[in-house]
């Protein structure tokens, strides 16, 4: 097998001296610390967001959504295991997208990815938002117009992302415990009052003579496909966190895996006990489900109380998800795909730059969906929707990429391997393409221009990569994977120059 050659439609610039060391990240986390950041990133998924489509398809309708959309998963986090395994860098879905699809693919994923979790993370906000409202109306009878919470929320987790990685580490453990903690609770409440009712989970009037499993029919299985992921969504970032966990290859498949499992456990019984206490037509229409369905099992006296604490899985959220686009940013930056400035890490060796734009972005989305969105429950929706059709999208060119990598780089070092292969990572790009054409067929206009609007996005930034970032790509440690067949894994270990272009 021949290395492959310089790429001819773009060119790389030598790198000024101390480029790298101002772009550095510290290793500081284990096995514990990438399942705590897996967990959290993905955990607020159980206290809201999921429930849109418990009506709209019916509980059977979204029993069946969430059954593919978990083999979509674990297939997916398979492959991208034994990708993150063979290239130890930040950059990851952007990473294994370069190497399999070049530059522009590369370029096309990463920015797929930083959609995703710029959006994800304001999903998180607007309903952190909602929860800590209810608290303070609660406790005191006040109540804060939402852009102040956004506000509030993303400069009190910006400060914690931009104080170290090791204190996020530590700090996604403890709240996602806590929010597994406190979701046990709730499914423990529910069984010891008598509410949960499996009459409750069949309330959607059939139509057309239709079953009460699936009132609607079978079609709206594929509309809420994008809300069965919600409690999924975010745990593929895991390989943003190689160039600060020790030894990734091993660690990083591994706790995403026991991640995964966790996520798993927590699903079932929240999607069918939360359900089954409210009813499926009334938990759609809830923004914050797993507190009206503890409002529905306690003295109305707690609900203060129980709002804090349904808070705290989505700040778990919060805290997981920002690390994600902080560092999806930083690796694109690094490489001269996005402007330079964003992969700065300054003295606490985080890409704090990254971070505040990205903040900054995502609160100026909330606040004009909420200005045009007019319905709360149609602004989280659509918000939600933008950060999926990013997800998938790049969960597409992944899976792609994997096909690619397994035939185009035969010699490439595989330290873990995908149990399900090919075949799964297929199966998984299958399932996303069909979740990414389920949107075009919603006839929803809210979710339409929403996906208007990311077109939009994606025409400016090719734009700008077309004039500008392609030639002025810099070899940061994806480069140097992609350039050499995929042989150079890891700079850290073999020392080969990252300071100019081949």
């Amino acid at each position: 097998m021949s290395t492959p050659s310089r790429p001819s439609s773009v060119t790389y610039r030598e790198a000024e001296a101390g480029y790298f060391e101002k772009r550095q990240l510290k290793r500081s986390a284990g096995f514990w610390g990438i399942w705590g950041i897996g967990v959290a990133a993905v955990i607020s998924g159980a206290f809201s967001g999921w429930n849109f489509g418990t009506e709209t398809a019916g509980f059977g309708g979204m029993a069946i959504a969430l059954v593919v959309v978990i083999v979509m998963y674990f297939c997916l986090l398979f492959s991208i295991g034994e990708m993150s395994a063979a290239m130890p860098h930040t950059g990851g879905a952007y990473s294994f997208a370069r190497a399999a699809l070049g530059p522009w693919g590369g370029f096309v994923t990463g920015l797929a990815e930083s959609i995703e979790y710029v959006m994800t993370t304001a999903v998180v906000v607007f309903f952190a938002g909602q929860y800590a409202d209810a608290a303070l109306s609660d406790f005191t009878g006040l109540s804060l117009p939402q852009p102040v919470w956004w506000a509030v929320l993303y400069l009190v987790f910006l400060g914690v992302n931009i104080l170290g990685a090791a204190i996020g580490f530590r700090l996604a453990i403890v709240v996602s415990v806590l929010a597994i903690a406190i979701l046990a609770v709730f499914v423990a409440v529910a069984f010891a009052t008598g509410t949960f009712s499996v009459d409750r989970l069949f309330d959607v009037a059939p139509t057309d003579g239709r079953s009460a499993f699936l009132p609607n029919g079978v079609l709206p299985i594929l509309f809420v496909l994008p809300f069965a992921m919600w409690f999924f969504l975010g745990i593929e970032e895991l390989p943003l966190a190689a160039e600060e966990t020790h030894d990734p290859a091993r660690v990083i498949p591994k706790a995403g895996f026991w991640a995964l499992l966790t996520l798993l456990a927590v699903t079932v019984a929240i999607f069918i006990v939360n359900t089954g206490v409210l009813g499926a037509t009334a938990t759609q229409a809830s923004l914050q489900p797993l507190l009206d369905g503890f409002d529905a099992m306690v003295p109305k006296e707690l609900a203060g109380v129980l709002a804090l604490f349904a808070l705290i899985g989505l700040l778990a959220s919060l805290q997981g998800i920002m690390y994600a686009y902080g560092r999806n940013m930083y690796s694109l930056s690094r490489a001269g795909y996005y402007p330079r400035l964003l992969s700065l890490t300054g003295q606490r060796q985080t890409p704090w730059v990254a971070l505040i734009v990205g903040a900054a972005i995502g609160f100026v989305a909330l606040v004009i969906v909420q200005v045009t969105g007019g319905d709360s429950g149609v602004a989280g929706a659509v918000v939600l929707n933008i950060a999926v059709w990013g997800a998938v999208l790049s969960y597409m060119l992944q899976m792609a990429s994997f096909v690619i990598l397994r035939r185009r780089y035969p010699r490439a070092v595989r330290p873990y391997t995908s149990p399900t292969g090919v075949p799964g990572a297929i199966v998984a790009g299958v399932i996303s393409l069909a979740i990414f054409i389920g949107f075009f067929l919603t006839g929803i206009t809210a979710y339409l221009l929403a996906i208007a609007a990311i077109a939009v996005v994606y025409v400016i930034g090719l734009a700008l990569f077309a004039v500008v970032g392609r030639h002025n790509l810099v070899l940061s440690p994806e480069e140097e994977y992609a350039m050499s067949g995929g042989l150079h894994r890891d700079p850290e270990v073999e020392e080969y120059d990252r300071t100019s272009a081949p």
